[in-house]
C-alpha cells in the first residue's frame, strides 16, 4: 500500500513512520501544501533502488582502512577519558 503523509507528520508522528520505512520496509511519500514533495525510505531501499555500488565500495574501502590501521602496531589507541575529554574541551571551547 501507497503511504502519502503530510510533511508534518515527519516531525509529529517520527516514530510511525521510521516503523513503516525500517521495520515494514515501505516508502512513505511526503506531500507539501497538497503536492508531492519528498520519499522517505530506508538506506538499504534506497541502494536496492539506484544499485549504489558505489557507496558499498566506500564502505569496504573505510573497513579495510581502519583493518590496516588496527593491524599497524604504531597505532595509538585512546582511551573513553581520552576521547570524550577531548571532545567536552572542545564543546567547551577550550584548544586542544
Amino acid at each position: 500500500m501507497i503511504n502519502i503523509r503530510p510533511v508534518s507528520d515527519l516531525r509529529n508522528k517520527y516514530p510511525e513512520i521510521e516503523e513503516l520505512v525500517l521495520k515494514e520496509d515501505e516508502a512513505v511519500y511526503l506531500t507539501k501544501n497538497g503536492y508531492g514533495s519528498m520519499v522517505v525510505m530506508s538506506l538499504e531501499k534506497y541502494s536496492k533502488l539506484i544499485g549504489d555500488r558505489e557507496y558499498d565500495d566506500y564502505i569496504e574501502n573505510a573497513l579495510n582502512e581502519a583493518d590496516k590501521e588496527a593491524e599497524d602496531p604504531n597505532t595509538k589507541y585512546l582511551s573513553h577519558e581520552e576521547v570524550f575529554g577531548k571532545i567536552k574541551r572542545k564543546f567547551n571551547g577550550e584548544k586542544i
